[in-house]
């Protein structure tokens, strides 16, 4: 007899959220009362880290997201790989020139932690044009382990999006858009080590009411109170942080997209530069052809 299977070959299959969970007030509790104990130290450059700086890790945090993304990873992946990152630079001294190491690391930790296929180390080797070799991460992996105690189920603000959201009474299609552009949000924010002084929830708080705000989305409530002291309600924070924290979310938005801007200005600079070395090129062939990716480096 022929067994019918809804998988899809080479795409796996991701169990959707339990009603039960989410309609259990005393999940979202256990949630906020466990963040703090996976918070990393928010001064560990000033007193624990002496070569490693805050560039250097916003550095490492793009090129991380770069690799969960091209994996087609979950966006939980690179949220917990970061939080590894920090909890492990919060206690241990690190050199600079180990610092992808450690985020290579990170990302092998945390796709075993969420993926049903976790990534290889091959595959991650690949990713650092074999700077690291796999005996180094898999020495490096007991490291870390051990520096973190074996405790790798971390509180993400991901984790926090779909018991505030429920909160919010929306419409399904509705629930899927904010909780779409709130894990944008939420990324945005991992990226960015200033946000470290906000705790999980507050992030997913803030994130929500900047995706909600963005759309034009308004709360079915029927308190009918503002959308801030709705949400500062269901996670148990002050609205004026929550506010603080949202309007904060929406500067780096701005900031980031700025970023962007300025980065497609140059490239398309840089491509018309280089057709016209290609046209002069032809004219008179240069002694000293020059990498474009060298000089950006």
């Amino acid at each position: 007899m022929e067994l019918l299977c809804a998988e899809v070959p080479g795409r796996a299959l991701r169990a959707g959220p339990d009603p039960r969970l989410l309609l259990d007030r005393r999940v979202l509790q256990n949630l906020l009362e466990q963040e703090d104990r996976y918070s990393p130290r928010t001064t560990y450059f000033q007193c624990v880290q002496q070569e490693i700086k805050p560039p250097m890790r916003r550095t490492l945090a793009i090129w991380i997201l770069e690799v969960c993304e091209e994996e087609k990873c979950e966006k939980e992946v690179f949220s917990l790989a970061m939080n590894y990152l920090d909890r492990y630079l919060s206690s241990v001294p690190t050199r600079k020139c180990h610092l992808q190491l450690l985020g290579i690391v990170c990302i092998l930790l945390a796709s075993k932690m969420k993926e049903s296929s976790p990534l290889t180390v091959k595959n991650l080797c690949i990713y650092t044009d074999y700077t690291i070799w796999p005996h180094e991460l898999r020495e490096w992996e007991i490291i870390v382990l051990g520096k973190l105690k074996w405790d790798l189920a971390a509180v993400l603000s991901h984790d926090f999006l779909e018991h505030i959201i429920r909160y919010l009474s929306l419409p399904v299609h509705e629930s899927e858009l904010v909780k779409k552009h709130a894990e944008s949000f939420i990324i945005l924010c991992t990226v960015d080590f200033t946000f470290s002084i906000y705790p999980p929830s507050m992030i997913a708080t803030g994130s929500i009411a900047a995706a909600m705000q963005g759309l034009s989305i308004v709360a079915n409530s029927k308190s009918g109170d503002p959308l801030a002291e709705l949400l500062a309600g269901v996670t148990g924070t002050e609205v004026d942080l929550l506010i603080a924290c949202q309007e904060k979310i929406e500067a780096a938005l701005s900031e980031n997209l700025r970023r962007v801007s300025q980065s497609q200005s140059q490239s398309q600079l840089l491509s018309s530069k280089a057709a016209g070395c290609h046209r002069d090129h032809k004219q008179k062939p240069m002694s000293t052809p020059t990498d474009v990716t060298k000089v950006m480096l």
